[in-house]
């Protein structure tokens, strides 16, 4: 039989010579999966014995991590922001760089109903729904949220994920491209959309190129075909209200490029950059 002790260093040993940076863990959050306890468990009782089913079921994983597959599409889930979502390969996996963009937009949501204001919130490209479901479970007073994607398939990951976190009646999904499904004008507007450029292949890592959603990620050469696109669409519609506040996820050679066309937009608009852990720009703000 084999222990639990047995197994993570049969794990740790096989992803290593795989070449993962951090096969230890990663053996340890798949083994716990499959047994279904914290990770503080496997350490706790280090010689408690798996079943050969389980031992079967670990392997398994652990060939198919070794071979690059992310270890949330393995377990099925990612934490975000204090919060447990469904994931598999039809959405992107959730970045801690986004928990910068829900802070402001917590934020800004937060100051417009201290100011007497109810915010209308809309998540655009929302993939899994991490940004407006996270906002609804921290800002119980936002009555309701909208978030549109382009793909079907991103959609019915993010309603399991709305009934996970029973705000199913608040999150309202709207299928279709970018601003098009939005019914009324948005005060508080979010959105991670794709902006990696053909040219910054080489920058990825290997299991996000082979396995993550592309339609998520590349959005022309410099990434910067739907973002522009976006602002330009928001410009001549009527999907933004007066004083309205643009929350923007952006690829890290995109300040300057991006500061450039909203300038022309919106001469009088705002603009600031958050940082992320890197310290590169990641948060793009614009207040209107």
């Amino acid at each position: 039989m084999t222990t639990i002790r047995q197994a993570l260093e049969q794990g740790t040993l096989t992803l290593t010579q795989a070449g993962q940076s951090e096969a230890r863990l990663d053996a340890q959050v798949l083994l716990s999966h499959i047994l279904n306890v914290e990770r503080s468990t496997l350490y706790a009782y280090p010689e408690r014995t798996l079943t050969p089913a389980a031992r079967e079921h670990y392997l398994t994983l652990i060939e198919r991590r070794s071979q690059g597959e992310p270890v949330a599409y393995l377990t099925g889930h990612k934490e975000f922001y204090g919060l447990d979502f469904l994931v598999d390969q039809r959405v992107l996996i959730p970045r801690p760089e986004t928990e910068l963009l829900v802070e402001a937009a917590l934020g800004a949501c937060q100051s417009m109903l201290a100011g007497g204001r109810t915010p209308v919130v809309a998540d655009i490209g929302t993939g899994s729904g991490i940004i407006p479901i996270t906002l609804a479970v921290l800002e119980p007073l936002l009555p309701y949220l909208y978030a549109t994607d382009i793909s079907a398939a991103a959609l019915e990951v993010a309603y399991l994920n709305c009934l996970r976190h029973h705000v199913e009646q608040r999150v309202r999904l709207l299928h279709g491209d970018l601003l098009t499904p939005l019914p009324e004008p948005v005060d508080v507007l979010t959105a991670n959309l794709p902006y990696v450029g053909a040219g910054e292949v080489d920058d990825l890592a290997r299991d996000v190129l082979a396995y993550e959603p592309h339609l998520a990620l590349f959005s022309g050469l410099d990434g910067l075909d739907l973002l522009q696109r976006f602002f330009t669409e928001l410009q001549r519609s009527q999907k933004i209200a007066q004083g309205a506040v643009l929350l923007l996820e952006i690829g890290y050679r995109q300040r300057e490029p991006l500061t450039s066309s909203l300038q022309e937009l919106w001469p009088r608009a705002t603009v600031t950059f958050k940082k992320d852990f890197a310290c590169w720009d990641r948060v793009l703000q614009v207040s209107l």
